[in-house]
C-alpha cells in the first residue's frame, strides 16, 4: 500500500507537469518553441506534438487553416516539418560567382528551345506535382489569397480598407504628395508563395517575406506594384547559374475621398523566374529550377536574404551597363568602319 501510494502522486504529478508544459510551449510562436525543444527533456518530447506546430504555422500562414491544406501537409510529413521547411528563406550565395564571359546569349551546347526549356522530352517533373499556398499578412489584416489552380471568382478577391486599419487619404494628388499609403504598405506588408511538390514531399517558401521594391502609381495613378521574390539556383539547369524568383502584388485604389473608406483591391498577384538578362525561363527548365529550389540553402537570418535578393539586382545591374557599352563599342567601331570605307571608295573613284 505504501508502495502504491507514493507512485500515484508521483504519476500524477509527472502528468501534471506535462499538462502545465503543454500550456505553456502552446503559447510560443515557431522560432521560441523551437529553442525550448532544446532547453530540457520534458520541452524536447512535448514540443513533438503536430497540435503545437498546427497552431505555429496557423498564425504564420491562416491559410493552414482549411482543410485541404491541412491534408496536403499531412501528406508530406506533418505540421512540424512543413514549418521546417517553410519558415527559413531561401538564400543564394552563388551569384557573385557569376560571369559575364561564362554566360554567352547561347552557347554552343544549348539550343534556343533548350535554353527556354521548349524541348518535348521526357521527365518524371510535371507541373501537377507542385501546389502553392500564397499567404498575405500585414498590420492591416492577414488574408488567404489562394490554394492550387482553381477559377476565380468574386469570393476569392481580396480588400484593405480603413477599417482594416490602412491609413486613408483623401485624394490622390494628396497621396503622390506625402507617399503616406505607399509607406504604409512598405513597411508593413508580409508576403509567402509556398510551393510544395507532392511528389517528393517537399515545400519551400520562394518570398522574401519584406517588399524587395516597387512603383507606385504605375501603370496609373491608382495604381501599387510591390515586388518579393528569392534568387534561386539554376546550376546544370541554366548555363546563367542563378535566376531570380519575381513575386508581384498589384492593388488598386478604388475609393477614396472625404467622408468615404479609402480601399485598395489586389488585382494582380504572379510568379515569373527571370535569368540574368531579363529573358523569362519557362517550361521544364522553370520546373527544374522550383523542384531544385526545394533543396536548397535556406536562412531564418531575413536581413540575409533580402542582402543576396538586393546583390542579384546589383550584379545584374552591373551586367547590363557592360552589355551597353559594348554594344556602344560595336556601333562605334561599325560607324567608324563605313566612314573608313566609304572614303577608301571615294579615293579610288577620284
Amino acid at each position: 500500500m505504501i508502495v502504491n501510494f507514493g507512485v500515484a502522486p508521483a504519476e500524477g504529478m509527472a502528468s501534471l507537469n506535462s499538462d502545465i508544459f503543454y500550456d505553456i510551449l502552446r503559447r510560443l510562436d515557431g522560432p521560441t518553441l523551437a529553442s525550448a525543444a532544446c532547453a530540457c527533456v520534458a520541452f524536447c518530447s512535448i514540443s513533438k506534438e503536430e497540435k503545437l506546430w498546427e497552431n505555429v504555422c496557423s498564425s504564420m500562414w491562416p491559410s493552414t487553416n482549411r482543410v485541404d491544406v491541412k491534408n496536403l501537409i499531412t501528406s508530406i510529413g506533418g505540421f512540424r516539418k512543413f514549418y521546417a521547411d517553410c519558415f527559413p528563406l531561401i538564400v543564394n550565395k552563388e551569384v557573385l560567382e557569376y560571369q559575364w564571359n561564362d554566360h554567352p546569349e547561347y552557347p554552343e551546347e544549348w539550343t534556343e528551345a533548350e535554353y527556354y526549356g521548349d524541348i518535348d522530352e521526357f521527365d518524371s517533373i510535371s507541373p501537377s506535382d507542385f501546389v502553392s499556398i500564397v499567404d498575405i499578412s500585414c498590420p492591416f489584416r492577414i488574408d488567404l489569397l489562394t490554394y492550387a489552380a482553381r477559377d476565380v471568382d468574386s469570393e476569392g478577391e481580396v480588400f484593405l480598407s480603413v477599417s482594416d486599419g490602412l491609413p486613408p487619404i483623401l485624394s490622390m494628388e494628396k497621396e503622390r504628395k506625402d507617399g503616406k499609403l505607399w509607406r504604409a504598405l512598405c513597411d508593413g506588408l508580409r508576403f509567402s508563395w509556398i510551393v510544395v511538390n507532392k511528389k517528393i514531399k517537399q515545400a519551400a517558401n520562394l518570398s522574401s517575406w519584406s517588399p524587395l521594391d516597387g512603383q507606385r502609381h504605375w501603370p496609373t495613378d491608382k495604381d501599387f506594384v510591390i515586388r518579393f521574390g528569392s534568387v534561386l539556383s539554376a546550376k546544370d539547369i541554366l548555363p546563367c547559374q542563378v535566376v531570380e524568383c519575381i513575386l508581384i502584388m498589384k492593388f488598386r485604389v478604388i475609393h477614396t475621398g472625404e467622408g468615404v473608406q479609402t480601399t485598395l483591391k489586389l488585382t494582380e498577384l504572379s510568379m515569373q523566374l527571370e535569368d540574368m538578362e531579363g529573358a523569362h525561363v519557362n517550361g521544364r527548365n522553370s520546373l527544374l529550377i522550383l523542384k531544385k529550389a526545394l533543396s536548397c540553402c535556406r536562412s531564418k537570418n531575413y536581413s540575409e536574404v533580402l542582402e543576396s535578393c538586393h546583390l542579384y539586382s546589383k550584379v545584374q545591374g552591373e551586367l547590363k551597363e557592360e552589355k551597353i557599352r559594348n554594344e556602344s563599342r560595336i556601333d562605334r567601331l561599325c560607324i567608324v568602319s563605313g566612314i573608313a570605307a566609304f572614303l577608301t571608295l571615294c579615293y579610288y573613284i577620284l
